[in-house]
Formats: C-alpha cells, structure tokens, sequence
C-alpha cells in the first residue's frame, strides 16, 4: 500500500529495509467456504503479528458441528479448545514442535520433578488413550502452564485443563510434492464416521484456500492497495471482497445451469462477464476448466523482472546524488 506515515504506523514494512525504502505491508487473515469458495471474513493487521492471534474472532462466523480446516499456524491448544467449547470442529496439520508417537500405549513426558522431566525428553506431552489403527490414535492434549500473549488470564483459565484429539498420519506418494508425511490432529474422534482417508482427502482440499488467494490478489489486483488512508484502505479490502463473491456467484449460478462441478468453472471467465453481463437475466455458459486432480508444476518464474536496482536510500538521498545536466 502507499508509503504514508499513517499506514506505516498501522501496518509496519517488511523487517531489513530502511526507512523511505519500502512500502506498508498487511497481515491478512481470511475464512473461505470451502464447498463454494465464498468469502466469509477478511481482515488486515499490522504485518509483524501472528494469525492466531485474531483467528478466535472468526469463530462467530461458523455454526455448531462446522469443520474449520487450517495449516500448523493454528494448530494449539488454546486454539483446539476454543472450537471445543464453541461445538466447532477443526483438522489441522500438527505443529512442528509437537512429538507424535503411534505406538501402542507409549509413554509420554511427565510434568512432575526437573528430573522426571529430563528423564523423558522426546517423549510426547500428551497420554496416549486409544489406537484406531497403524497410525491413527486417541491422545489427551494437557493444558500448557503458559497462556498465550492472545489470550487474557480469564479467558485461557476458563478453557478446559485437557482435551481428547484424534492423530493420524498420511502420505503423499504423488510426484512434485516437497511433503511426503503429513500428520493431523482432529476433534471428530469417531473413527468409523470420519475414516483417515476422508480426513487426508479434506485436508488436500485446503490448498483452495492458497488458490482463492490467487484470485484475490492477482486476478481482481488485490496485492497491491491504492488508497492513502487506514479507514479508506480498509474500505478498499471490503470492496474486493464484495466484488470476489460477486463472482463467486457467478460461478455458482454457472455451475448449476450447465450441470457442472463448481470447481470447474473459470473465475476468469466469470469476472469477464460480470463486466459486460448481457441483458437477459441467465448467466451466459462459462469456460470449463479441465478437473486436473494431483497436478504439479516447477517452482519456477518465467516472465523476467526489469533490470533495476532496489532502493537501500530513500528517494530525497538518491535524486541529490544524480549528476548535474551539462554538456559533453
């Protein structure tokens, strides 16, 4: 967004640059539907602080037994048991920090002495409860002694001391992907209802969300604000996110007329007719995008950047130190 004082102070810029020589950059935290692709709530914080630490406050958007799907940026026990109590269900990939052990009736750490606890480190915190399967388990996550910076002391006391999630572990045998064991931690315990298979399916679904960010941000020019002011900035974000379901409309409305999966629809196409819609009031048949299930592409950029040096001086220091106009 423009370089001015007031988004500065709001937004902060990436850490590394000097000051003059960057722009204000937003932390952005959005809740997607996952079966249309609609927008539910979007919102923008300062660029050095962390999704979790707002992501409590979309729960208002969800009804009970709702499944909210997210990375390893959620994955805590404050978060879990927030869902818990608000009757929301959640399938996250387990945070990095975490030690999971799938055998059967394993020891974990103890919380008793110092030496109890040197005497089991690497162990998992949590008791391990039931086996489902080779690498599908019922464990009890223990409160931490520590409450998070997001949370007041009355709002982490009134969260339950444990609580019973579900681990299970997959793997991805498809080509081109850098991940090849990808372990989830779940409330929805039965495992007859929600077998580890549907979960692993759910979760591969969650990439959505990075390709509705796509359209955000690259195909409706989001990535880049033009307003000078935070109320107006703010302003711009609701208006991209109205005009985005418009055409998520669209594209459901499409799907519907021409018997088709939505995925299938082109945002793009869409977004070009909701420019020039014609006058009858049916949504004219939409470009259909091949269902590429498990493709892959190299991490790679084909259109080359321009050859120019990035700013490390503010702009006033730069144009004094161009050479003065004269004669060869």
């Amino acid at each position: 967004m423009p370089d001015t004082p007031e988004l500065q102070k709001a937004f902060g810029q990436p850490p590394g640059q000097k000051v003059g020589c960057g722009f204000p950059v937003a932390n952005l935290l959005v809740l997607f539907d996952l079966g249309t692709g609609f927008l539910m709530r979007i919102g923008a914080a300062p660029l050095r602080s962390h999704e979790m630490s707002r992501a409590a406050t979309f729960h208002a958007e969800m009804q009970p037994n709702d499944v909210l799907v997210a990375d390893r940026g959620f994955c805590s026990y404050a978060h879990l048991a927030l869902l818990f109590q608000a009757e929301i269900h959640g399938v996250f990939r387990i945070h990095q920090q975490l030690i999971v052990n799938f055998r059967k009736g394993r020891p974990h750490a103890s919380t008793g002495s110092l030496n109890n606890r040197r005497r089991s480190k690497g162990r998992p915190r949590s008791p391990w409860i039931q086996w489902l399967g080779h690498v599908d388990q019922i464990v009890e996550y223990v409160k931490p002694w520590h409450r998070p910076l997001w949370m007041t002391a009355e709002e982490y006391a009134a969260l339950p001391v444990s609580l019973r999630v579900r681990e299970l572990r997959y793997r991805i045998e498809q080509r081109g992907y850098r991940t090849r064991d990808v372990l989830l931690v779940t409330t929805l315990l039965d495992h007859t209802r929600y077998p580890s298979e549907d979960l692993a399916e759910l979760y591969g679904q969650r990439w959505l969300v990075e390709t509705n960010l796509r359209h955000l941000k690259q195909t409706l020019g989001m990535d880049v604000l033009r307003t000078k002011s935070l109320n107006n900035i703010l302003k711009e974000l609701a208006m991209y996110a109205i005009v985005y379901n418009l055409v998520r409309l669209v594209m459901l409305k499409a799907a519907q007329q021409q018997g088709t999966d939505l995925q299938r629809i082109s945002f793009v196409d869409a977004l070009r007719w909701l420019r020039t819609p014609p006058s009858k009031a049916m949504v004219s048949p939409l470009l259909c995008v091949p269902l590429r299930k498990g493709r892959v592409e190299p991490r790679v950029q084909k259109r080359r950047v321009k050859q120019y040096s990035l700013m490390t001086q503010p702009r006033n220091t730069l144009r004094r130190q161009l050479p003065l106009p004269g004669y060869a």
